[in-house]
């Protein structure tokens, strides 16, 4: 059984009293069994050490530790953020039904009841565990080649740019499964809508409906639509995501380690990190929702030509409808994102360090 420090210090300390006490001599070998004890002890403290760091190494591991707190983290984002994801979405798509927040949820609960809050929760779940777990598990490989690319070591710290810009990378590779998931969460929130406008001449209430009826019309590829926008949101978006995260970490870290800090400064860190994404790219995001709802009627224009209709037709302020809930969203549902992805990520590995 290995003995702390301490213990070990009392021993060699107690060995070493017994030996010089009175001038008699000590017991056979005490000294140098307390001796062998330390130097067994830190042997093993060595071993565990090149042990654990062999497995902080491992990309593998890594990837499978980042993929599951990812998951868990975007679990914690639907979660505590759905309903007023919805609100968004239908503000942004129709804008001219709803005067704002107050006005859209009153009408949705009168029109749909509560569950018309959490229309296309499980496709939102798909879409956010699919798209944060292959984010973060492209966090950590962006975040070696950055390190190749500046000339860093392996287990060198990136600066706070440095983590903006490998999050900026690895949101190129999350777009692919985000686009398809998304499209499906964005029509089944507005169905209603489309239904009642007479833009579509039947509603489907499911899932498994809506995806039938892509697949009917415009085969697997209709899946994408709007990826085009998805990525134009992503990847500078998320460049002020993990840039907004990491600063605001910084600050509340005050030169300690920032894997120290708790709960609150992680939330008020994922939620600053939302805000900046949110307020850049938002007019982006609009675009898209209206591209992959809008297609269920028919051919819709690309991203430059939807683009050039609304501000042409509706005005500047048409691409802003809808931000009120997306920044109340931003604090509670990043918050809890972070909060989850960072610690299931250090739970995993404090179970890997213990076994």
């Amino acid at each position: 059984m290995q003995l702390p420090p301490l213990a070990l210090s009392h021993r060699v300390e107690a060995a070493e009293e017994e030996e010089t006490r009175g001038g008699r001599p000590s017991a056979p070998g005490a000294l140098g069994d307390a001796l062998s004890t330390v130097s067994s002890g830190c042997f093993c403290s060595k071993r565990e050490t090149n042990r654990w760091d062999n497995m902080k190494s491992n990309p593998a591991i890594q990837a499978a530790i980042d993929l599951t707190a990812g998951a868990a983290g975007g679990t914690a984002c639907v979660m505590t953020g759905q309903p007023f994801d919805t609100m968004k979405v239908k503000m942004q798509t129709f804008p001219n039904l709803y005067r704002g927040l107050v006005n859209c949820c009153i009408k949705t609960y009168t029109q749909v009841g509560f569950r018309g809050f959490y229309k296309g929760t499980t496709p939102a779940l798909i879409a956010n565990i699919a798209e944060n777990s292959v984010l973060f598990m492209c966090y950590g490989f962006c975040q070696q080649i950055v390190r190749k690319v500046v000339g860093l070591e392996k287990t060198s710290k990136l600066s706070d740019m440095q983590n903006a810009a490998a999050g900026s990378f690895a949101s190129a590779f999350a777009a692919l499964v985000l686009c398809p998931t998304e499209l499906v969460k964005c029509r089944l929130q507005t169905m209603y809508e489309m239904h009642t406008s007479g833009k579509i001449a039947e509603g489907q209430n499911t899932v498994w409906s809506v995806v039938k009826d892509i697949l009917r019309k415009d085969g697997p590829l209709g899946f994408f639509h709007g990826l085009s926008s998805t990525l134009l949101r992503e990847v500078p978006g998320y460049f002020l995501f993990f840039g907004g995260y990491e600063l605001s970490r910084s600050f509340f870290a005050s030169g300690r380690s920032k894997d120290e800090l708790g709960p609150i400064p992680l939330m008020l860190s994922g939620g600053f990190g939302g805000v900046c994404l949110w307020i850049a790219v938002y007019p982006v995001d609009c675009i898209k929702s209206r591209i992959q709802v809008l297609s269920m009627s028919g051919k819709q224009a690309g991203f430059v030509g939807t683009f050039a209709s609304v501000l042409k037709n509706e005005g500047i302020g048409a691409l802003y409808s809808g931000l009120k809930p997306t920044l109340i969203r931003a604090f509670p549902a990043n918050g809890a994102l972070f909060l989850a992805y960072e610690y299931s990520r250090k739970l995993m590995m404090s179970q890997f360090e213990a076994y």
